[in-house]
C-alpha cells in the first residue's frame, strides 16, 4: 500500500488519478491552500481542519473539508486518526447545515487511482443543493 502525497492533473478526474498515482512527493494543491500560497474561498478553518469552496464544483454547493495533518489517503488511516476522521465528519455535517443543504447533500471520500483520487491528500467532498441520483459511479 502506498501512502504519499502527489499531485493531478487537470483533464479530467480518471487521468489527473492516474498520474497522480504515478507521481512522486511534490506539496500538493491542498497543502499550498493551507499555506495560503494558493487561493481559496475558505467557509471554516480551525487549528485541525479547512474547508473550501470546490474550484469546479459538481453541484450548486460542493466543498471540500480537509485534514491540515497530510493525509494521503483514507486507506493510509490508521487508530491514531479516530479523532480527526470524527472531527472532519463534524465539521463536515455543520458547514452544510450552514450553506443550507437541510434537504441533505452527499459526502464522498475518493481513494486511490481506482477511486479516482485526483489529490493525494485525503479531503471529503460536501455536494449538495440538487437530488444526487444513484448509483454514484
Amino acid at each position: 500500500q502506498r501512502c504519499m502525497a502527489v499531485v493531478g492533473g487537470q483533464d479530467g478526474e480518471v487521468g489527473a488519478a492516474q498520474r497522480a498515482a504515478a507521481g512522486g512527493g511534490q506539496p500538493t494543491i491542498f497543502s499550498k491552500i493551507i499555506d495560503r500560497s494558493v487561493p481559496a474561498t475558505i467557509l471554516y478553518e480551525d487549528d485541525k481542519c479547512l474547508v473550501f469552496r470546490d474550484v469546479a464544483p459538481q453541484a450548486p454547493v460542493h466543498f471540500l473539508v480537509i485534514p491540515k495533518r497530510p493525509i494521503p489517503r483514507i486507506s493510509c488511516v490508521g487508530p491514531q486518526d479516530t479523532e480527526l476522521l470524527g472531527h472532519l465528519l463534524v465539521v463536515a455535517a455543520r458547514t452544510a447545515q450552514a450553506e443550507g443543504l437541510a434537504d441533505g447533500y452527499r459526502l464522498v471520500i475518493n481513494d486511490g487511482k481506482h477511486g479516482a483520487q485526483s489529490v493525494y491528500h485525503l479531503h471529503l467532498h460536501v455536494l449538495g443543493g440538487r437530488q444526487m441520483g444513484w448509483p454514484p459511479g
